[in-house]
C-alpha cells in the first residue's frame, strides 16, 4: 500500500509523514509530494519516494498520485485557488482508483458560519459527488498559531485581541497528524466524518496566564473593539483585506464556532491531546 501525502513540505505534511512512519508504515510505501523538488530532498534522504507537483496542473496531479493507494489531501494553502486544486486531486483519484481518500477540512465545514468554512464545504461537496471512499478530518485550530501572541506576551507582556471571552478548543499540529495517520492504516473509518479539537477550550485571559506561568512574568490580556483591533493591524503593517480577515475570524471566536470539545480527536490518537501549557514550554525553552 502506497499513501500519498500533498503538502509534505508544509508544517502538518511533514508531521503526517513522520506520523505515519511512527505507526510502521516504511518509507518507500510512502509518497512525500510538494510543489518544489528541492523541499523534498530531505525525504528523499530518507528513501521515501517524493513527487513535485502542480495542484493547478491536472495532469502533474495524475502523474503525482499514479500507483498510490491512499491520498492525504492536506487542504491548500493558496486561497485564491484551492477549490480547484482539491477538484484536480479528487478527479485525479476517482479516474485513478485510490481506494481511500483523506481531507483535512474544517469545524463543521458545511453548516458552519466560520470565515474559512465556505471553500472547505465546497470540497466535501465535490468529494461526497465523486463516489470515492473517503474520509474527513475537520481539523480544529493548531496551538501553533498562537506562537506569534506568545512571543509578543514574551517581549511586551501584554496581549490584546477582539476574541473577548471566545474559547479556543486547540491542539498542536503533532496530535492532528497522528490521527491522519491513524486514520491512514487502520481499518474502520471509511466514510466518516471526523470533528477533531483539542480536549480543553481556553479563552485569551487564559492564554495569558498561561504564558504568564510559563515565562515567569506577568502577562496581561486586553479586550479591544473590532474597530480598534483592524486599525492596531493594519498599523502594524498587515493590508487592509488580511487585517479584515483577521478580525472576522476573531469575530467567529468570539462567537463560539471553534470552542468544541468533542474528544475525538484524543479518541483517534488513543491519548489525552496535548495541553496548551506544555506546548508553550516548547516555545520557551
Amino acid at each position: 500500500m502506497t499513501i500519498a501525502v500533498f503538502g509534505a513540505t508544509g508544517h502538518l505534511g511533514k508531521l503526517i509523514i513522520d506520523a505515519l512512519q511512527n505507526k510502521g508504515v516504511e518509507a518507500g510505501d510512502i509518497r512525500a509530494l510538494g510543489r518544489k523538488q528541492e523541499k523534498l530532498a530531505a525525504f528523499a534522504e530518507q528513501n521515501i519516494e517524493t513527487a513535485a507537483v502542480e495542484l493547478n496542473d491536472p495532469a502533474s496531479v495524475e502523474a503525482a498520485i499514479s500507483g498510490t493507494d491512499t491520498v492525504v489531501l492536506v487542504s491548500s494553502s493558496d486561497l485564491a485557488n484551492r477549490v480547484t486544486q482539491h477538484r484536480n486531486v479528487i478527479d485525479a483519484a476517482k479516474k485513478l482508483g485510490v481506494t481511500h481518500v483523506l481531507y483535512t477540512s474544517a469545524p463543521k465545514a458545511t453548516t458552519s458560519a466560520l470565515v474559512l468554512a465556505p471553500d472547505h464545504k465546497a470540497t466535501e461537496e465535490y468529494l461526497a459527488a465523486s463516489g470515492l471512499n473517503t474520509t474527513i478530518l475537520r481539523n480544529g485550530w493548531y496551538t501553533e498559531n498562537y506562537v506569534s501572541d506568545f512571543e509578543q506576551a514574551r517581549n511586551t507582556g501584554a496581549l490584546a485581541s477582539s476574541v473577548g471571552e471566545g474559547r479556543v478548543a486547540s491542539a498542536p499540529r503533532a496530535d492532528y497528524a497522528e490521527a491522519a495517520a491513524v486514520v491512514a492504516t487502520t481499518p474502520g473509518h471509511d466514510g466518516q466524518i471526523y470533528e477533531l479539537s483539542g480536549d480543553a477550550a481556553w479563552s485569551p485571559a487564559e492564554f495569558a496566564s498561561t504564558a504568564s506561568e510559563v515565562l515567569g512574568k506577568p502577562v496581561t490580556y486586553t479586550e479591544i473593539s473590532p474597530e480598534e483591533e483592524r486599525a492596531a493591524l493594519i498599523g502594524a503593517g498587515l493590508d487592509e483585506g488580511t487585517a479584515s480577515f483577521v478580525v472576522a475570524l476573531n469575530g467567529n471566536i468570539r462567537d463560539g464556532l471553534l470552542s468544541e470539545t468533542s474528544g475525538k480527536l484524543a479518541e483517534l490518537i488513543g491519548r489525552p491531546t496535548t495541553p496548551l501549557i506544555e506546548t508553550m514550554r516548547t516555545w520557551a525553552a
